[in-house]
């Protein structure tokens, strides 16, 4: 898709490029089981900086090609950072959306070194209950009872999978139950940011703001580089190790994540949220397949209770609003065109 496309997204188009950054999130567990060496922090460093490094060439191509980020429309009198990469030093949304950022790329790869691709992407996956809760409280965001509907559904489907899982590492001597409950309270981390950041996003595009916060993205990557490289020290891993984790700093984190902003766009935060839920399925499916991670039972029901809930919310909106453009309704999504 030509980048100019990109700020001008219909709700359909943005569903379907939604899922496409699920795909590339979704590796990160399977790839972070191929490395050989690297530590704890150090996995995390690497993987913000290399997302950082990416970002710093990818923005100004970026910004070049969306209309309503063009160099042209920035005033001279502004510092390079601020023309080149879309640093927003007065904006508190930018900066909010930053530490999100990094609290969320941080949290996921600590929790990976703790416990099963699963477990991590099992609590995750709450992220539309508290996004529901964060946008409806602070910006009074209004949601169709479809969607509620979904968010209820996919609870059920993620408390059965999640469930089961503790009282089986809790009941067996053998399994390592401290490493589920410290994973399980850094994941958490996860959909507590990513609440705040898709509320934070659809906010400054209710208030007119004219800012991007795909830099964002940028800022929260260099918060967890630096903020981990005291802990990753002295480094440890392998170049196969880094390689790794350089894919994943530009495939499962730079490009995706700025698309993710950009579908925040034209999507509610609750809906963007439900559509992020397919990176639990297909991070699970990964793991299984390429890591010889299994699913038990409970991941595999609970996980198609969660996909069901995606596909009833979504196939219901579309229809509403197939039904509404006789009567030119606006997008459900309730988002300003682009």
């Amino acid at each position: 898709m030509p980048l100019q496309l990109l700020s001008r997204l219909s709700h359909t188009q943005a569903v379907l490029l939604m899922v496409v950054v699920t795909l590339m999130w979704s590796i990160a567990g399977v790839v972070s089981r191929q490395l050989e060496a690297a530590a704890r922090f150090e996995v995390t460093f690497w993987r913000s900086a290399f997302t950082a490094l990416s970002l710093l060439v990818i923005l100004p191509l970026w910004r070049a090609a969306d209309r309503n980020a063009s160099l042209s429309n920035v005033p001279a009198g502004q510092g390079v950072l601020e023309r080149h990469w879309g640093l927003l030093p007065r904006s508190k949304a930018f900066w909010t959306s930053g530490l999100c950022w990094a609290s969320m790329f941080t949290a996921f790869m600590l929790a990976l070194t703790f416990t099963s691709v699963a477990n991590v992407l099992v609590i995750m996956a709450a992220g539309p209950l508290f996004t529901a809760l964060v946008a409806r409280v602070f910006i009074g965001q209004r949601l169709p009872m479809r969607t509620w509907a979904a968010i209820v559904a996919a609870g059920f489907g993620i408390v059965y999978m999640y469930g089961s899982q503790m009282w089986a590492a809790f009941t067996d001597p053998a399994a390592n139950a401290s490493g589920l409950v410290l994973g399980s309270l850094a994941s958490l981390c996860v959909p507590v940011a990513g609440a705040i950041n898709w509320t934070v996003v659809q906010r400054s595009q209710q208030q007119g703001e004219s800012i991007d916060l795909v830099p964002s993205v940028l800022v929260g990557a260099l918060i967890s580089a630096f903020a981990t490289l005291p802990m990753a020290l002295p480094f440890a891993a392998t170049a196969r190790d880094i390689a790794w984790l350089a894919l994943l700093g530009l495939f499962q984190l730079a490009i995706p994540c700025a698309l993710a902003v950009v579908c925040a766009r034209s999507l509610k935060a609750p809906e963007v949220s439900l559509l992020a839920l397919l990176e639990v399925i297909f991070g699970i499916v990964w793991a299984w397949l390429w890591a010889n991670e299994t699913p038990g039972r409970e991941v595999i029901l609970g996980g198609s209770v969660v996909i069901g809930a995606l596909l009833a919310n979504e196939v219901l909106a579309w229809h509403r609003r197939s039904a509404a453009v006789p009567l030119a309704a606006p997008d459900e999504s309730g988002a300003t065109p682009h």
